[in-house]
């Protein structure tokens, strides 16, 4: 499919989407949410986003990137001036257009589907989108849409967005399963973009957040043989996620936290280098500097570290920046298959309440997926699909219909993985609705 026809595509989808249900396609929770619930299933996002302001200079302007009925833009505008979004589908921009009437700074426009071209170079201190570009179903067009961010950003502005970071598959993508795009593309798309990289995070997951600051053309390659002017201090290391003073040798919970004094402004992920007991880590997260002027780095520790008290290094450019730090790695436990979630499988704030006849479980430090199995009382379940949504945590998604035959009203639903049988969860089955 050339590129006309896949715009084409992608707008004819998404305006038949708006129609049929905006608010469920945009926020996948429910079918049918009233606006107050749809506005208010964007607080989580906003935080991760407002996150990100600290590291601007200016909030004149903002862009959202897929602004759909206006979701994000209405609690964003009030950090800015004025605020743009831009979508393919002309009926969510309608919708936007009805439902920003009380934000007065906020303007929401039709788009190709491919390219910022009513907007000129160097307009925007933010530019944002989330749960996106996990629906384009071509790199070329989502890469196409990085570079025109960078074109209207100002220079020192931010671009903060999520990409589909889940592994490779050969399966075709549309226009609701798009594109996936590993880590290390990201990673080169920076460095050929004077792009500076300062967060990776949850990558080889659907929803991989990428954080970038637009430095001047030429950036990357006047870092060449710099000198470090002055030397960095690491005043405390702790866990990424728990704030321990100990992180385990391995799980998704093996991740180092430095909080670092005089680190340079232009630190990136793409030239810095963390180790610990001389074994190269995963540096993920640069965070801007705080009131005390310390800065926040996370880094991921490789897989067989040894326990006990560790040294930790960080290096940028190829050069030390700091003395010196020590960490103590203890024993991480076992993997325990746990339940995390069974919701409906298509209106996921019914919770067990099932209306639509799918079952989505959701398990973590799932090690032999292929052993799940699932029953409704005594009825099998065949399995319909199931992914590894995070491999940092072993998150699998499992996905299964209603067997034949289960009737409105109380059941359990029994799952196993291999010989380990967990506890049965009740479920609520809705009567079928009434055509």
């Amino acid at each position: 499919m050339d590129d006309l026809k896949l715009l084409e595509r992608m707008r004819a989808d998404w305006n038949r989407r708006a129609d049929e249900d905006a608010n469920y396609y945009v926020a996948f929770g429910r079918r049918d949410q009233e606006d107050e619930e749809f506005f208010a299933s964007a607080a989580d996002v906003v935080r991760r986003l407002e996150g990100d302001l600290k590291r601007l200079g200016a909030r004149d302007a903002a862009l959202e990137i897929g602004c759909g009925p206006g979701r994000l833009m209405r609690p964003m505008s009030g950090h800015f001036a004025e605020i743009h979004g831009v979508d393919v589908s002309d009926e969510m921009v309608r919708l936007a257009g009805e439902r920003l009437r009380g934000a007065p700074n906020a303007f929401a426009h039709v788009t190709s589907g491919a390219d910022l071209a009513m907007f000129p170079d160097e307009k925007f201190d933010f530019v944002y989108s989330y749960a996106v570009f996990q629906h384009i179903p071509s790199r070329g067009v989502v890469f196409d849409y990085l570079r025109e961010a960078r074109r209207v950003l100002k220079t020192g502005g931010i671009l903060r967005c999520q990409v589909n970071g889940l592994r490779e598959e050969t399966a075709r993508y549309d226009t609701w399963s798009g594109v996936r795009i590993a880590p290390d593309a990201i990673a080169r798309f920076a460095l050929e973009s004077d792009f500076q990289l300062l967060a990776m995070e949850q990558i080889w997951t659907q929803y991989m957040w990428i954080t970038l600051r637009k430095r001047p053309e030429g950036w990357v390659s006047s870092l060449s043989g710099r000198r470090l002017e002055a030397r960095s201090v690491i005043r405390n290391i702790s866990n990424a996620l728990t704030g321990d003073s100990v992180a385990p040798d391995s799980g998704h919970l093996a991740v180092l936290c430095l909080w670092m004094e005089g680190l340079p402004e232009e630190c990136d992920v793409n030239h810095l280098e963390v180790s610990a007991d001389g074994r190269a880590c995963r540096p993920y997260y640069i965070g801007a500097p705080e009131y005390d002027g310390l800065s926040q780095v996370n880094a991921a520790l490789p897989e067989g570290m040894r326990t006990g008290i560790a040294p930790v290094e960080a290096r940028w450019l190829g050069q030390p920046l700091c003395a010196p730090s020590r960490v103590r790695i203890i024993p991480g436990g076992p993997a325990v298959p746990r339940l995390h979630s069974l919701t409906d499988g298509d209106n996921l704030l019914h919770g067990a309440h099932i209306v639509s006849g799918a079952i989505k479980v959701v398990m973590v430090e799932v090690r032999r997926p292929r052993e799940f199995r699932a029953r409704v009382d005594a009825v099998g379940a065949p399995i319909a699909e199931w992914f590894c949504a995070d491999p940092s945590t072993e998150r699998y998604e499992f996905n299964f219909r209603l067997p034949p035959g289960i009737e409105p009203g109380p059941h359990n639903v029994w799952i196993s993985i291999g010989k380990r049988e967990f506890a049965p969860v009740g479920i609520e089955v809705a009567p079928a609705p009434q055509r």
